[in-house]
């Protein structure tokens, strides 16, 4: 199992300077990805939990390309609704060709009506608005004169060069924990990117609908690739009501080996736990990185005897 870091794009300590000294930080570290979230307009609801300046994640990524070597680049998650899919396909075969092939896909629908309504987009048709965007950004990606006709973008006779560097495209991760998203996983998704779910839920339902649903519907089950909160307390937690990722180093590191146990791919930590006064300073959250970062390593060792 592989770990990764949720950066902190946001907030008043978020600066060019800050978002690279976490990424390089993190690959000194031996974390194999950092990621980072959308959101285009930032509306009041989105600022009372992610308070601005909010960086753009497409142009933080390709930043961030130029100063690391080896360290995986993603997206946890883009709002595929919020931007013209021929422009999404662009930017990020662009983003994959700067990285050298690094970059991964996470994509999400939304869930701000008040963004979706400043970007004038249907918000109870984003389920079906990401399904289509989807589609047509595999056909610019597969093809050198793409053509796409559907309900929401179409479009005839467009060169797509360049390609992206990962074939057929750059792993796509889809986040969401309902049985649309899911479904979403397995017709377009390459690893399935649950946010913040209990281990139980997951052992008992989510990995076995994701399971079935491929059944159904012939296709291979996709990659399981979560994101968890990581807050590491002073003693340990009672179980009950307990979230996976939080409590004292020992349950944060069985928990670690539950997601390992689960078939995890990869585990991305989120150390913000939506409290905007985390977001003056990033010093606690490196000192949790730092400390679960030799038994995260551990896992992946002990994962590959």
């Amino acid at each position: 199992m592989k770990a990764g870091i949720n950066l902190l794009n946001f907030g008043p300590a978020s600066t060019p300077d800050s978002l690279a000294h976490w990424t390089t930080f993190a690959e000194t570290l031996g974390f194999h990805l950092v990621m980072v979230g959308d959101h285009v307009a930032v509306t009041q609801d989105i600022n009372d939990r992610y308070p601005a300046p909010f960086y753009d994640p497409f142009t933080t990524l390709s930043w961030l390309a130029g100063k690391t070597t080896k360290i995986e680049l993603g997206t946890t998650v883009i709002i595929v609704p919020y931007r013209n899919p021929a422009l999404t396909a662009r930017v990020v075969a662009s983003l994959d060709q700067f990285s050298g092939g690094r970059f991964i896909f996470g994509i999400g629908a939304g869930w701000s009506i008040l963004e979706f309504e400043a970007l004038g987009l249907p918000f109870h048709q984003r389920g079906a608005m990401t399904d289509e965007y989807l589609a047509a950004m595999k056909v610019l990606w597969s093809e050198g004169n793409a053509s796409f006709d559907g309900k929401f973008t179409s479009f005839k006779d467009v060169f797509t060069a360049p390609q992206p560097v990962q074939k057929p495209h750059p792993p796509i991760w889809v986040g969401g924990p309902s049985d649309a998203a899911i479904r979403r996983t397995v017709i377009h998704g390459d690893a399935w990117h649950p946010m913040n779910a209990d281990l139980s839920w997951l052992r008992d339902y989510g990995l076995s609908t994701l399971k079935r649903f491929a059944g159904e519907a012939g296709r291979p089950t996709p990659a399981f690739s979560p994101r968890v909160k990581l807050h590491i307390t002073p003693n340990d937690l009672p179980e009950e009501g307990r979230k996976p990722g939080i409590g004292s180093f020992s349950q944060v590191r069985d928990d670690m080996g539950a997601f390992a146990d689960l078939g995890a791919d990869y585990l991305l930590l989120d150390t913000y736990m939506d409290v905007p006064e985390q977001t003056l300073t990033h010093e606690p959250a490196w000192a949790m990185l730092m400390e679960v970062a030799e038994s995260l390593l551990d896992l992946e060792a002990e994962s590959l005897r």
